[in-house]
């Protein structure tokens, strides 16, 4: 790959570790030889870096792979998982390589599993996920019309902060991103 081949998206080897490209802007001043301009993150630490890469400079395109895995659960730390095809296959992801959005994800939920040279160096989760609030304070009538939010507990454990509206047993939408609630899917059925 040659400096001009480093558009967003693309992923290569940059000493020894693959970078994806978040953005690259060709760049050239007067008298002086054109430069690449990029923004790329590691996708081994997650470290984002702003480097120039001259005409001159040849890269190695990055061999990544992704696995459709199956996530089951975690414990103290640990994230599990298996197999899709063999559920016996069984092996653990440690949090750093899974990341935050993990406390979204639901037991036998399938992801993609990020590889690099046969080995798992991130995972990769729905974006919108569906999930039941399990603990939230309750809502006082005539709250709902000045607006505001509260936290919730959602039936993975993870906290949002949801709008005063949605009350416990209630289906919302996160974003597994951001974190975020997106919006109420559902009510719940047994009101009292």
């Amino acid at each position: 790959m040659k400096y001009n081949d480093l558009k967003p998206g693309v992923v290569f080897i940059y000493e020894g570790q693959p970078y994806q490209v978040i953005s690259a802007d060709f760049l050239r001043k007067q008298q002086r030889k054109p430069v690449m301009q990029t923004e790329i993150k590691s996708l081994i630490s997650g470290k984002v870096l702003q480097r120039n890469f001259h005409m001159n400079e040849s890269f190695e395109e990055a061999d990544i792979e992704k696995e459709t895995i199956k996530y089951l659960y975690s414990n103290k730390g640990e994230f599990w998982f298996c197999d899709v095809n063999d559920p016996s296959n069984r092996f653990k992801l440690d949090e750093v390589i899974v990341g935050a959005q993990m406390q979204f994800v639901k037991g036998n939920t399938e992801v993609e599993a990020i590889k690099f040279n046969g080995e798992a160096i991130g995972v990769e989760v729905p974006i919108k996920m569906e999930l039941k609030v399990k603990d939230t304070p309750p809502n006082v009538k005539g709250n709902t019309a000045s607006g505001g939010d509260k936290v919730a507990e959602l039936e993975t454990g993870a906290k949002v902060t949801v709008p005063l509206h949605v009350n416990v047993g209630d289906i919302i939408r996160v974003n597994t991103q951001t974190g975020e609630y997106d919006t109420r899917i559902e009510k719940a059925k047994d009101r009292m």
